[in-house]
Parts: structure tokens; C-alpha cells; sequence
């Protein structure tokens, strides 16, 4: 009788639910750690400053959103045990905190997956231009990377329940200003892909070619969407499009 009233009593079972939260939580945990290296996340996320930040402490991206997954279980155990405990009654409170725990969740979820997806982003793009000699194309990875942060926070606020207008407004404006100071630095950037499209569908030269581009002479080794590259006495000459467009060129013919 005296066994069956201390278990009945409501800050034993609050301990019980507390405990098996916390095995709970370690297992989900675990197991959502092998599932994403599984899943090849490590290979994925790999290279990127948010990894690199993260194994100069000791952890990994894996490693940080596994256990995300159990500090929720955690919290939600520990929640459900100070109620059960009727440490504070009051019911209002709980029931906001039942409703804002997973939406935070979320959001610090999407702000993880964001900053990955944003190196990720910044690493692709820098690859993608890094044959172009142009100096105002160093910024263009960083450009996206940070556009990629302000969609993924923009999201995060969202599940929160934070008013995101005035950020969708400032969105619209920062794309704007974007579109036209872009047009205006980058058009040399801008002119010389255009150029290349041109020169890729019509091929007024190819590789093996011997061409003459303003005071460079030498055979094509490489044409692609910003850059024409030549190489004559083993020096290769790496020449934007624009150049091909503004001073022309001249095919000579052995």
C-alpha cells in the first residue's frame, strides 16, 4: 500500500519521466547521428567555415544537429516532469511553452541548415569562378552566401511567430539595390558573359586556333562563358570576353 501511494505520488513519476527523457533523448540522438552520416552529411558538409568552426571546438555539424535532437527531448521531458511535479501550476504558462518549444526548435534547426547551405553556396560559386579574371567577381560568392543567411533567418523568425514584413520589405529593397549597383559594377563582368554566349554558340574560333586579341597572340587552349585563354611561348594569357568584344579579333590563318 505504502509502495503503491509513493508511486502514485506526483514528483516520483515527474522523476520517471525525466529519466526516461533522458535515455529517450541519448538514443534519438545516437541514432539520428548514424542516420546522417548514413545519409553522407559529413562528405557533404565538408570544407565549409561552419564545419571548420565547429571541429576547432571539438564537435561537428553532424555532431551539433544530432544533439539538438536531444537537448528538445530533454527539454520536453523536463517540462513534462515540472508539471507532473506541479512545481509551478500555473497552466497558461505551460501551455506557451508546449507551443514555442518545437517552433524554436525549428527555427535554430533552419539556422544551422542555413549557415551550411550558405558555405555550401559560397564554396560552389567561388569554384564556378574562379578561371575569371575579373576583380569584381571576388565578391560574388560572398554575395550569395550572405543572401542564402538572410532567407534561411528570415524562415527561422518565421517559425517563431516573429513579425516578418518589415524583413520581406527589406528583402525586396536589398534585392533591388542589388540588381542595380550590380548592373552598374558588375558590367564588365556582365558584358564579358554575354560575349562568351556568343562565342560558344557561334565559334568564330576553338581551341587550337591561332588568334590574335588585342596585344596578345597565341592558340586558343580554353574558351568558356567569361574568358578566352592563349598560350604563345609557354605563356598563357587569360582574356576576358569583353576584350574580344571591345578591341575584336583577328584569326590567323597559317
Amino acid at each position: 500500500m505504502e509502495l503503491q501511494t509513493l508511486v502514485d505520488e506526483p514528483v516520483v513519476i515527474a522523476l520517471a519521466v525525466l529519466v526516461l527523457g533522458l535515455v529517450v533523448g541519448y538514443v534519438v540522438g545516437r541514432l539520428n547521428e548514424e542516420l546522417l552520416r548514413a545519409a553522407e552529411v559529413p562528405e557533404a558538409v565538408e570544407g565549409t567555415p561552419f564545419e571548420r568552426t565547429a571541429q576547432s571546438l571539438g564537435t561537428s555539424t553532424v555532431k551539433i544537429v544530432a544533439r539538438l535532437s536531444s537537448w528538445f527531448i530533454y527539454g520536453i521531458a523536463l517540462l513534462t516532469a515540472i508539471h507532473i511535479a506541479q512545481l509551478l501550476p500555473t497552466e497558461a504558462f505551460w501551455q506557451t511553452i508546449w507551443t514555442f518549444v518545437p517552433q524554436v526548435f525549428v527555427a535554430v534547426l533552419v539556422i544551422l541548415v542555413g549557415f551550411v547551405a550558405a558555405d555550401k553556396a559560397e564554396l560552389a560559386v567561388s569554384e564556378y569562378l574562379r578561371g575569371v579574371k575579373l576583380p569584381e567577381v571576388s565578391i560574388i560568392p560572398r554575395i550569395v552566401k550572405y543572401s542564402v543567411l538572410f532567407v534561411a533567418f528570415l524562415i527561422a523568425l518565421a517559425q517563431i511567430n516573429v513579425a516578418v514584413l518589415p524583413l520581406l520589405i527589406l528583402l525586396t529593397v536589398y534585392t533591388t539595390g542589388l540588381v542595380l549597383v550590380g548592373a552598374f559594377a558588375f558590367k564588365d563582368f556582365l558584358v564579358s558573359s554575354a560575349v562568351g554566349i556568343y562565342l560558344l554558340l557561334n565559334q568564330p574560333y576553338g581551341i587550337g586556333d591561332r588568334v590574335e586579341i588585342g596585344d596578345h597572340a597565341g592558340i586558343v587552349q580554353e574558351v568558356d562563358l567569361f574568358v578566352t585563354k592563349i598560350e604563345s611561348d609557354s605563356k598563357e594569357h587569360v582574356i576576358p570576353n569583353r576584350v574580344v568584344f571591345e578591341d575584336g579579333f583577328v584569326r590567323i590563318r597559317d
